[in-house]
């Protein structure tokens, strides 16, 4: 068993904070932000690893700080996405409360490095002193983190906005191309769902890159919501699949089921 600070080797851990982001103040997954490799997305997850709320401050002049988000898929997983020193307390409430500087000599391991975990505190900032010795290594990626990875169909829950960047990936691309199927949107603000079918040409990832490309997919309740609350709070999963010579019937005919059991009809973006 390898722990955390067997590789990082942080000389006096009484003086480590260890912050477990579950978020980043929205309901886009966490590891959305990283995976996007983008300056205002990994901004945001700075802004929000240096965060304090309201009466309380996180953080002390002189701490040296870890940065972890949730792994999807992989229970008490988290992957390390930052090491830094906070230079000045600014005594800001309800913002970005340091100034701060990124600690260059463990580099190597942002993005790399996967912890197994569990946190049994209510408090997602914890005192290294008191994490770090159950932080242990469960894996160091040969490459920095890459979600791309299809996870299967029965394990696909991903937003739009993970979608747009995910359905350019071979191995995604390879799996929804080949099979027809039911497929559900959720909206995450409000619960309502939309079950819709693909077995036109490329299947799955054809329906698909065509909500990608629109948005609402043609679907008259989804064009009233606007372009970007679709982008905001949609997320995609799977719920039957078929191999490429199913009849078409019998996928529409599985397509009016889960709109009767889901009730997405009455309560959903279904009109039909």
């Amino acid at each position: 068993m390898i722990l955390l600070n067997d590789i990082l080797r942080l000389p006096d851990i009484k003086n480590v904070k260890v912050r477990f982001n579950l978020n980043f103040g929205t309901k886009r997954p966490a590891i959305d932000y990283y995976t996007d490799q983008t300056e205002e997305s990994k901004q945001h997850m700075l802004d929000g690893q240096y965060w304090n709320y309201a009466r309380k401050s996180n953080f002390s002049n002189g701490n040296i700080t870890l940065g972890f988000v949730p792994i999807p898929q992989k229970q008490d997983c988290w992957l390390l996405f930052h090491i830094g020193k906070i230079v000045q307390d600014l005594g800001i409430q309800n913002g970005v409360g340091y100034e701060y500087e990124e600690l260059d000599e463990y580099k190597e391991y942002i993005g790399r490095i996967v912890v197994r975990f569990k946190n049994h505190s209510q408090n997602l900032i914890r005192i290294g002193e008191n994490v770090l010795p159950e932080c242990i290594v469960e894996e160091i990626l040969p490459n920095v983190y890459n979600n791309d990875y299809f996870p299967g169909y029965s394990n696909v829950n991903v937003s739009w906005l993970s979608l747009k960047n995910l359905i350019t990936k071979d191995s995604w691309r390879s799996a929804l191309e080949n099979q027809k199927g039911v497929y559900l949107l959720v909206d995450s603000n409000t619960g309502k769902q939309y079950v819709g079918s693909a077995y036109g040409e490329n299947m799955i990832l054809g329906r698909w890159e065509t909500y990608i490309r629109t948005c609402h997919g043609g679907n008259k309740l989804l064009k009233d919501l606007g372009t970007d609350y679709i982008k905001n709070n949609f997320y995609f999963t799977i719920l039957e699949t078929f191999n490429k010579d199913t009849d078409d019937q019998i996928i529409i005919d599985r397509e009016s089921h889960w709109k009767d059991v889901l009730f997405t009809r009455k309560f959903g973006y279904n009109k039909n």
